[in-house]
This record gives structure tokens, C-alpha cells and sequence, in this order.
């Protein structure tokens, strides 16, 4: 798994303050119960729910944030946190009027839903953001480039 976790180039991005402690990581989860065919809420709700947390609601304002970095990601064929000149990860939520904590997980392969979510619960970093308690809504793209390769975002917000 760690070398599949190296050849999607994933990356974490923590928007949490300075200082912020961590949370311990919970149990083993495995997402593949859920079904390779199962929907980002019900493959997102499995993995909070497996750790105690309550399941996370798709959010309008966050999936239009994940897009426009997916399809970023897609058009340029990089994998960043950035969407163009002077266009950062916090820029970006303050542009799409997302206010408070939030974190972007972005991957890159060809890959469904339920794959993804494993490959971001497998790294420490993504799975941090998605297990974060004080996020309660997110919104989840992806978008293909000229090859069909998929690059994904997940953004994850109070």
C-alpha cells in the first residue's frame, strides 16, 4: 500500500492553527465493506463512523472548491494545492465564501470512490483531515485530463 500511496503522488494540505493538537488515529479501517461501487457520502460516512465520528454532509460550496482543483490538477497535469497565480488553498475557500477550519486532500489515478478514500485513510496526513471532528461538511471532484487520468480533491470544512 505504501508504494501505491507513492505512485498517486498524494499530498496533504492542513489548514489547522498553529499548535493545534493532533488527534490519535483510530482503529484499521477498511473501506472496501462498503462496496467499490458506493457513493463519496456513503464511502466518507463509513470511514467517520468507524471512528466514533458522525458522518459528514456534501456541501455546495466545498464540492465547487473541489472542482475547480480538480479540474486545475487535470488541465496542467500537477498535482498542487494551488489553482494559478495568487490562488492558494485559503484564497480559494475565502473565494468560495468558506469560513473556518478546512483541508484539502487531493490524489491522483485511475481509481473509484471507495479506492480513493482508502488511499487517503491509509496516509496519516489525509486521514487526519478526513477524521478531523471539527469538519462537518465537504465536497468531493474529480476530473480527467486528455489521457483519462483522474486527479481528485476532497475538501473538507466546518
Amino acid at each position: 500500500m505504501v508504494s501505491m500511496l507513492r505512485s498517486a503522488a498524494l499530498i496533504a494540505c492542513l489548514a489547522l492553527p498553529a499548535g493545534c493538537s493532533v488527534m490519535s488515529l483510530a482503529p484499521s479501517i477498511d473501506t472496501s465493506s462498503v462496496g467499490a461501487s458506493a457513493s463519496a457520502q456513503e464511502v466518507y460516512g463509513y470511514v467517520r463512523s468507524s471512528a466514533g465520528l458522525a458522518a459528514a454532509r456534501p456541501d455546495p460550496a466545498l464540492e465547487k472548491a473541489a472542482m475547480q482543483q480538480a479540474r486545475y490538477m487535470a488541465e496542467t497535469g500537477r498535482m498542487v494545492h494551488t489553482t494559478g497565480r495568487g490562488r492558494d488553498f485559503s484564497t480559494r475557500m475565502r473565494q468560495n465564501g468558506v469560513e473556518g477550519p478546512a483541508a484539502e486532500n487531493i490524489a491522483h489515478g485511475r481509481m473509484e470512490v471507495a479506492k480513493v478514500f482508502q488511499m487517503w485513510v491509509d496516509s496519516p496526513p489525509h486521514r487526519r483531515n478526513m477524521l478531523d471532528p471539527r469538519f462537518s461538511r465537504y465536497g468531493l471532484a474529480s476530473a480527467a485530463d486528455a489521457e483519462g487520468r483522474r486527479y481528485w480533491a476532497l475538501v473538507m470544512g466546518k
